[in-house]
This record gives C-alpha cells, sequence and structure tokens, in this order.
C-alpha cells in the first residue's frame, strides 16, 4: 500500500502546482489587461494634448499666429526676402503694417541661409509686433528650368520665382496679396486684397497700358511696355504664340491672386514649361529686358487678368536715376514701386524719400543705405 500513497500524494502535488500555475496565469494575465488599459489612456491624453497644441496660438514671435483662426478677416501678404535685400523686404513690410488697422498675415519666403537673419531683423525691431511665418524656398525646384545667361544676373535670383509656386508653399489663405521688395505701400491694403477677380481670372495686374496716361515724364526714357521688349520675335516658337508684340504687358511684381483659381487652371504647370521652352530654345534672355522670369507670366497670364487700378502700382521709380514723377501724384499713388537697376537704397536713385521714412534699420547692420556724400564726389553709406 505504501506505494499507492505516494501515487496519492504525487498527484496532490501536480494539482497543487496547477493550481498555483493558473493563479499564476491568471494574475499574469490580469497585469497584460492593466498595461493595455494604460497605454490605451497615455495614448488618449497624447492624442488630445496634440489637439490641443493644433488649436492654441503659439506664444514664439517667429510662430506667432502661423495659422490664422479666422481666415475670413485676415488679409494675407506675401513677399521675397533675399539675405542681401533684408531691409528692403522689412521696409515693404512695415509701409503695409504702418498704413492700414486691418489684420495683416506676411509671408515671408526666403533661402535656407536667410531664414535666422530674418526672424532676427523682426524680432530686435519695431516690426516685431507684426504676424507673420517664414517660409523656405528649396532652389533646386528650377534645376533645368533656368539658364544663368542674362543681361541682369540678378533678375535670375531663385526667389523672383517663388510667385510661381504661390499653390505649393504651405499658406493657408485662398487668396492673398504678392508683392515685390522694392515696393512701398502708402494705401490702406485692405482695398488691394478686395480687388474682385473676374470670372475664371486666377490674378488681377496692373496693366501698363496705364502708362499712357499716368507716365507721360518717363515714357520718353525708353521704358518697355509692350510683349516686343520681353520675347524674341525672331523665334518661331514666340510668333507661334499670336500675341502682337505692340500689346500692352503688365507687371508681375505686385498682384492679388485666387489660389483656388491658380490650381484649377494648372497654372505653375504652365509657367514651368515656359521656363523649360526658354531653357532648350533661348525665347528671353536676348529680349530687350533679359529678364527670364516675366515673360512666362505674360504669355500664361495674356488676355486672363483683371486689372488692377493704376494708382494701386505706380511703377518704373527704379528705371532710370532721371525718370522724375510729379510730387503730387506719387503722394496720391496707393503703391510705389522701384522695379528697375536703381533702387531707392542705392545711389543714384530718384524719389528715394518716400521709400527711406518706411526703412528700419538693420540690428545686425548689415544691410545699409547708400547715399551721396554731401558736397563731395563719392558716396556713403547710413543705417537709417
Amino acid at each position: 500500500m505504501p506505494h499507492l500513497e505516494r501515487e496519492e500524494r504525487e498527484r496532490e502535488r501536480n494539482r497543487e502546482r496547477g493550481a498555483g500555475q493558473e493563479k499564476r496565469s491568471s494574475a499574469a494575465a490580469l497585469v497584460n489587461r492593466l498595461l493595455v488599459a494604460l497605454l490605451l489612456l497615455l495614448l488618449c491624453l497624447l492624442l488630445h494634448s496634440a489637439l490641443l497644441r493644433g488649436n492654441s496660438v503659439p506664444t514664439e514671435p517667429h510662430r506667432s499666429l502661423e495659422t490664422p483662426l479666422r481666415h475670413d478677416t485676415v488679409i494675407p501678404v506675401l513677399l521675397c526676402a533675399a539675405e542681401e535685400r533684408l531691409g528692403a523686404a522689412m521696409a515693404t513690410i512695415n509701409s503695409i503694417h504702418s498704413n492700414t488697422d486691418a489684420d495683416v498675415f506676411f509671408y515671408i519666403v526666403t533661402l535656407h541661409d536667410a531664414v535666422k537673419l530674418t526672424r532676427q531683423y523682426i524680432q530686435k525691431t519695431k516690426l516685431k509686433h507684426i504676424k507673420y511665418k517664414i517660409l523656405e524656398f528649396n532652389p533646386m525646384v528650377l534645376k533645368g528650368k533656368v539658364n544663368p545667361d542674362s543681361a541682369r544676373p540678378e533678375l535670375l535670383h531663385p526667389l523672383n520665382f517663388v510667385r510661381f509656386y504661390l499653390p505649393l508653399l504651405d499658406i493657408n489663405h485662398k487668396k492673398l496679396i504678392y508683392v515685390d521688395d522694392d515696393v512701398i505701400v502708402q494705401g490702406d491694403i485692405r482695398d488691394l486684397f478686395n480687388v474682385k477677380l473676374g470670372p475664371g481670372h486666377a490674378a488681377a495686374f496692373a496693366s501698363d497700358c496705364d502708362l499712357a496716361h499716368s507716365h507721360e515724364s518717363v515714357r520718353s526714357i525708353g521704358l518697355q511696355t509692350t510683349y516686343m521688349g520681353f520675347l524674341d520675335y525672331r523665334k518661331q516658337e514666340v510668333r507661334d504664340l499670336g500675341i502682337n508684340p505692340n500689346e500692352c504687358t503688365f507687371n508681375p511684381g505686385v498682384f492679388v491672386a485666387d489660389l483656388d483659381e491658380w490650381k484649377r487652371q494648372t497654372i505653375t504647370k504652365e509657367l514651368e514649361k515656359w521656363l523649360r521652352e526658354n531653357y532648350r530654345h533661348n525665347l528671353y534672355s536676348s529680349a530687350l529686358v533679359g529678364g527670364v522670369a516675366t515673360p512666362p507670366m505674360l504669355i500664361v497670364f495674356h488676355d486672363r487678368y483683371t486689372q488692377l487700378e493704376p494708382q494701386w502700382h505706380v511703377r518704373h521709380l527704379g528705371f532710370s536715376p532721371g525718370s522724375y514723377y510729379a510730387e503730387n501724384y506719387l503722394h496720391g499713388a496707393q503703391l510705389l514701386h522701384w522695379n528697375g537697376p536703381f533702387k531707392p537704397w542705392t545711389s543714384p536713385s530718384v524719389h528715394s524719400e518716400l521709400w527711406e521714412r518706411w526703412f528700419v534699420p538693420d540690428p545686425s547692420r548689415r544691410f545699409r543705405v547708400v547715399r551721396p556724400k554731401e558736397g563731395e564726389e563719392g558716396e556713403e553709406e547710413e543705417d537709417g
């Protein structure tokens, strides 16, 4: 019988071991369920926190109001800020900000090396209260599209082509204003933004036809205001466009854009097409003006744009140091544009006092205003 007792004791021990393993398995399962519950709770908390951050307004100055909450009341303005011309862009921003009580949001586009300088220029000056977002433009997007052969190499700066890619930028608006950095706005930018674009129009520009009655004092110095000055009509590809060479052009340095219509009409794709055509066939570089950024705009938007009122784009102030306008006309203008090689922060230039009143001195002292020395030959630099 002893062996029966041993077997019974062995069976009892096995039952106890099985019960212990079952208890341990149950405990492990409970721990696993608790861990899963904790992980789910943590995930919910993280998602909730992310949603709260997404709906809040960042407090850092360079990120302030990067996503405006009420798009129906915000006026978005986009301009480029090249490192060597930061002071020009800041003067443009200051003039816009100072002449309106509207809620303006600035999209400032620059290259990688100038992002930090741009932010510091704003944070360390009177412009620190503006609402803005700095966008970095990648010049590699132009590879194989732009030939570095031009009578004016500065016109080949990558930022000159930013306007081609507006819908591809990180912009949170359907309509915006684009301005060059050699512009001063004297009127209320709200009035420009409220321009109603015609049916099927993706943009509104100022026609060069208005020069006939508003620019009499500068017409005699050889302004290029027709397609003949921008396109090389010796090329068959240009003649095939069917555009009259004597037809008035428009200036793409200031415009109002409907980005939804721009995307619907694949404007960016069309502009890139004409960049490539010039890259292959040199359709523009040999023209009188010598730039390659303006002609694609003139081709793509030919007969497809709304006209701005002339006072919202008084231009060619930088075309020649001898191109003077009547003072009363300039003071009544809503927007002044020093397009051309003679910029108002350099010397010689004309009507530079109208630009200089909006200049914000560069805290890094990199950007200097050049002015002629009084009573002497030569020039001197000023901080403003």
